[in-house]
């Protein structure tokens, strides 16, 4: 027996971890394979759920600047062109529409409309433009 003597004893020593047998060598690799392609997909979503709830506070922002343009502008077309400059939204893609501006004390609504594009590979395709929807009542100024 080989090894060291320990208290009278001798103590074996110890033994190479045996090779990984041919059903083991590539499990890792095959594991691997099986997994990344979902966790790819899954990373995706993620990208594109993140895209859209950017572009939904990006609405809410243009309803916000076209309610406050239309309060203090009576001019139809101030309204629009305040909420499309108002962010990075495709101005072509953005529809404004603002009701019940009055004299002043009463209250006018804008809506903005946006068709949001879902441009994200894979997850894209699958989702379609998506509509999303924001509206801001305020009291008309002058």
């Amino acid at each position: 027996m080989t090894g060291r003597r320990r208290r009278g004893r001798a103590v074996p020593a110890a033994s190479p971890t045996p090779p990984a047998g041919p059903r083991q060598a590539g499990q890792a690799a095959v594991e691997l394979a099986l997994v990344l392609p979902l966790v790819v997909l899954l990373l995706l979503v993620l990208v594109q759920v993140g895209l859209l709830a950017r572009d939904q506070v990006l609405v809410v922002h243009a309803a916000r600047e076209g309610a406050r343009e239309a309060a203090v502008d009576p001019s139809p077309d101030a309204a629009r062109s305040a909420a499309a400059a108002s962010s990075t939204l495709d101005p072509a893609r953005l529809e404004v529409t603002v009701t019940g501006r009055g004299d002043p004390g009463s209250r006018v609504k804008v809506t903005a409309r946006y068709q949001a594009d879902t441009s994200v590979p894979l997850v894209g395709a699958f989702v379609g433009n998506i509509r999303l929807e924001a509206s801001t009542t305020m009291r008309v100024e002058r």
